[in-house]
């Protein structure tokens, strides 16, 4: 029961992150489509910043380091679309497509590259961060606690006073709703939705990395948890405490596939691995198909600005 409590936090804390990223792009007026490959890239600065790290590293500065870097890989890249889709009015469903293609194809190439310069037949796009992974869990008996799971906490908070109690959140808000009566500047609103966004998805592509795994290999991307993360937004109605909720609900079906042959009377079922590993992803159809109806998207989302038109 331990172990599933555990993966059920740890799968949620992936899908608040990322959720919340989309969350406050998507309440700036921009549709971030691009989280999955955000992701993978914020994963990937996580991973190498943990493999040159090592075990010689403290703790507190490999989890600050590797924090920093995952987050401040996942901004860099979402300003691509920020550039394509703010600055030149682009189609935001066809940006953020493409940037999941080339989030995946991306990292793939570079370690495969890093992996090659070190050594010339290691063709493989794994890498590996055993060592550096022990900082981040701390063992209280048979349950390991993440210091991943504090972060997600503190950042959701944080992001619920942020949306809702400053002049910030409400600005931001505003551009996503009506951004011609905002009466701001509404290009760096939408700016830093965007790279708040970036943020967020970062860091949780690196905690989706690190759970239960000390390798990953960079060309199976990040399992679809991007997109699992939009239909959490979604069912959350973009509002950080529902999609907290949304979130440990989708946790809890995710981590099935990883402790189902704990539990008895799910093993005698005897139903292959793959069959649990799709129910997040089928309870999310499910979800939507009864939900989105009701759902009440911020209205401007997916309209380019244009400060000349009323």
């Amino acid at each position: 029961m331990s172990l599933l409590l555990q993966y059920t936090l740890i799968f949620a804390s992936v899908l608040i992150l990322v959720a919340l990223g989309g969350c406050f792009s998507e309440h700036s007026g921009v549709i971030n489509l691009g989280l999955e490959g955000i992701m993978i890239m914020g994963a990937l600065g996580g991973a190498l910043t943990m493999r040159y790290l090592g075990e010689n590293s403290s703790h507190f500065a490999t989890i600050l380091t590797v924090v920093l870097v995952s987050a401040a890989v996942g901004m860099v890249y979402s300003c691509l679309l920020a550039v394509a889709c703010i600055n030149f009015k682009a189609d935001q469903t066809l940006v953020g497509t493409a940037l999941n293609l080339l989030g995946t194809a991306g990292a793939t190439v570079i370690v495969k590259a890093i992996n090659t310069a070190a050594n010339p037949d290691d063709v493989s796009s794994i890498i590996q961060y055993a060592g550096a992974k022990k900082a981040f869990t701390v063992s209280i008996g048979s349950f390991e606690f993440s210091w991943f799971m504090l972060i997600t906490a503190l950042l959701l908070v944080a992001s619920y006073v942020l949306l809702y109690k400053t002049r910030f959140g409400l600005r931001l808000m505003a551009c996503g709703e009506h951004p011609q009566a905002a009466g701001i500047n509404v290009y760096k609103m939408r700016w830093a939705g965007v790279l708040i966004s970036g943020f967020l998805g970062g860091l949780g592509g690196i905690v989706f990395i690190t759970a239960g795994v000390s390798e990953w290999r960079f060309e199976y991307g990040v399992a679809g948890f991007g997109f699992l993360s939009l239909a959490v937004m979604i069912f959350g109605q973009w509002k950080p405490t529902r999609i907290a909720l949304a979130a440990l609900l989708f946790g809890f079906f995710r981590a099935l596939g990883n402790v189902y042959t704990g539990f008895a009377f799910l093993k005698v079922m005897n139903l292959p691995s793959s069959v649990y590993n799709m129910l997040p992803y089928i309870i999310s159809l499910i979800v939507l198909a009864f939900t989105s109806k009701n759902s009440r998207a911020p209205k401007a989302e997916g309209i380019p600005y244009d400060k000349g038109q009323r």
